[in-house]
């Protein structure tokens, strides 16, 4: 099948009042399970790599881009490729060469001047290569070894006001928006601030898309998206769920060297994260016929 592209998914989503999920690439394994438990639910996914993901192989883009784009291109359901939370200009202009179709780029810890001056530079570059382009107001939290933020700490929510003026400035595609939940939560008790999601979605005019999904229960995402999150971002349960299998499997056979063994079962715990955790979402209205 061929690759589909980021943008026209989330706008299918988004205009039946459903959501997509992206989840993160780390290794081969992770692409092959994510597209598997996508097959078994018989949903569209996204593929995406994160600048973290780059640096851990060694800072080359393109051979866990390469295996993403050929597991997609193998998948019998629609699979797009995200290049997701690049700090770095450079990273950013490998996305098109590197078979992407849309980049998130955040741009986020800086002030909001400086945010919105990088970000629109980010867009022109992206919307003159043909890429949908994502990025951040307000602070998700928890990247990098980060504690979350404190719920009431300066920047740690979107304001909708704000948002409103920074698509407008930037003409960024998509918007991912603080509302509580934070990046690397191994836990599923973030609070998503609800209220603050519906205005966010009355204000502005692009897909929302929430960050740090792993730490939502499955109501609170559920809540989401029929509250307008047309982009669910997923990354720390699937490695929960591979760490949790090999973790079991190696104490079961210490003795074991063969890696074939317990990342096979690591892979299937994480398609079976996948596929559960699209179920959960609610499901986009069936087109007209």
């Amino acid at each position: 099948m061929p690759i589909a592209a980021t943008g026209e998914l989330i706008a299918d989503a988004a205009a039946r009042r459903g959501a997509v999920a992206a989840f993160n690439v780390i290794t081969l394994e992770h692409a092959e399970a994510i597209v598997e438990g996508a097959e078994a639910a018989g949903s569209p996914v996204i593929l995406q790599i994160s600048e973290n993901a780059v640096k851990y192989h060694g800072g080359r883009l393109r051979p866990l881009a390469r295996a993403a784009h050929e597991s997609a291109r193998a998948a019998a359901v629609p699979v797009a490729l995200h290049l997701d939370h690049v700090h770095s200009p450079e990273l950013l202009h490998q996305a098109a060469e590197c078979g992407f179709s849309s980049a998130m780029f955040d741009a986020a810890r800086l002030p909001y001047a400086e945010n919105l001056a990088a970000t629109r530079a980010a867009v022109v570059w992206a919307h003159g290569e043909g890429l949908w382009l994502e990025a951040e107001l307000g602070q998700v939290g928890g990247k990098n070894g980060q504690a979350p933020l404190d719920a009431h700490a300066p920047g740690a929510r979107t304001d909708p006001e704000e948002a409103l003026a920074f698509v407008a400035a930037t003409g960024v595609d998509a918007l991912a928006v603080a509302v509580g939940t934070s990046h690397a939560m191994t836990s599923r008790d973030a609070r998503i601030d609800h209220g603050l999601l519906a205005r966010l979605r009355e204000a502005v005019p692009v897909p929302l898309v929430l960050h740090g999904s792993s730490g939502a229960s499955d109501d609170e995402l559920g809540r989401a998206v029929a509250g307008g999150i047309a982009k669910v971002n997923i990354g720390t349960a699937l490695n929960i769920a591979m760490t949790g299998a090999i973790r079991e499997r190696l104490a079961q056979d210490e003795r074991g060297v063969d890696p074939r063994a317990y990342l096979a079962l690591g892979r299937d715990a994480m398609a079976r994260t996948v596929s559960r955790l699209i179920s959960v979402l609610p499901a986009p209205a069936a087109k007209a016929a």
